[in-house]
């Protein structure tokens, strides 16, 4: 399947529901539906469950993050080859690690190296199961590992971000490691490793920098940019400190938000919890959207990066969950008030559409 129309670099919310329902859902699910084919000859049946589940569970992650392909224009469908790889080797590995009996650091930071090798083209593959029980998955995740590689292989400007994105996946490995052990090690983990860079984001709390670090969307603009002949290494850093803290951060922040009834239920850690008030919460919630629209505001194509921030607000806060807790709908309404109009609509598309599927 190929891309047949020319890729647009949308303006308006009209323009990034076009292209993201024409262009970009169609490739996502093509290459998921190869993904889930492999993903069920897994011989061990607990990687096997939990590889299925990921895909089934956390589609939307792809789709979402697979918007960022069109920064790639005609290069759209490779950009979006690489992000549906790159963010299912996320979200199986999030599997893995929430439902992992061993609480082992060491078990995760194995895990993990999937993630900085499938960043290195060319680097020697681990055995990435050599702490736990459960081994065979017949090469999927090293299937997975190959398909990034053998993408960023053939980006022109490669070199240009590998330093940034090695960084940006550090951020993310550290954090799965230290959010999945035992729970009365997770805080004192997180605290002392947000003590380390602390200097460098004086505005965050521990809780908010770890929030930031869980997000592959810096990750995403910063490969399909790097398509285009045009980039330098100083336009990587632009992207990386344009996307990190305030995108990444709302991104997930967003996420937690929505989560706190289950997670309340499940006893798992939500960023949520840590703020000293609703009130207070809401406030550092609107000063992370402002520092996101500024943020992405001296990057081109700056309409598309703060659309991506507005689509963020209403897919999330339309979500089914939030009509559960009133707590979150309260909050809701202010977010989306400071999100302007085209979060509203966002918002109210969401909504809509989520009665016709």
């Amino acid at each position: 399947m190929k891309l047949t129309l020319p890729v647009n670099i949308p303006t308006s919310p009209w323009a990034l529901l076009s292209e993201t329902h024409f262009k970009v859902i169609p490739s996502v699910r093509a290459y998921l539906k190869d993904w889930k084919l492999q993903a069920s000859q897994i011989p061990n049946s607990e990687l096997r469950k939990q590889a299925i589940a990921s895909l089934e569970a956390k589609q939307f992650h792809c789709e979402g993050g697979a918007i960022y392909g069109l920064l790639a224009k005609r290069d759209c469908r490779k950009a979006i080859r690489f992000i549906v790889a790159y963010q299912t080797i996320s979200d199986y590995l999030d599997n893995l690690c929430d439902r992992s009996s061993s609480l082992d650091p060491e078990d995760f930071r194995a895990l993990h190296e999937s993630i900085l090798q499938a960043l290195t083209p060319g680097a020697e593959l681990s055995n990435y199961y050599r702490f736990r029980e459960d081994q065979d998955d017949g090469g999927y995740l090293e299937s997975l590992v190959r398909t990034c590689q053998n993408v960023l292989a053939n980006v022109p400007n490669y070199s240009k971000i590998a330093p940034t994105l090695h960084e940006l996946a550090t951020y993310y490995c550290d954090l799965q490691v230290h959010k999945h052990v035992k729970v009365e090690e997770r805080i004192p983990r997180l605290k002392a490793w947000f003590a380390l860079y602390q200097d460098k984001f004086p505005d965050l709390s521990w809780y908010e920098f770890s929030a930031c670090a869980g997000s592959t969307l810096g990750i995403f603009c910063l490969v399909a940019y790097s398509f285009n002949q045009e980039f330098s290494e100083s336009f990587a850093a632009q992207i990386k400190n344009s996307y990190f803290p305030w995108v990444q951060g709302l991104h997930i922040l967003l996420d937690y938000l929505i989560d706190q009834e289950e997670d309340r239920v499940n006893g798992d850690l939500n960023f949520c919890f840590y703020y000293p008030s609703e009130d207070e919460m809401t406030k550092r919630f609107q000063h992370f959207i402002k520092k996101a629209t500024e943020s992405v505001s001296q990057l081109p194509d700056t309409r598309f990066h703060q659309l991506i921030n507005q689509a963020l607000l209403g897919v999330y806060l339309s979500d089914k969950k939030v009509k559960r807790q009133q707590n979150v709908q309260d909050v809701a309404k202010r977010l989306i008030r400071s999100g302007g109009s085209p979060a509203a609509f966002f918002l109210q598309n969401r909504l809509v559409t989520s009665h016709l599927v």
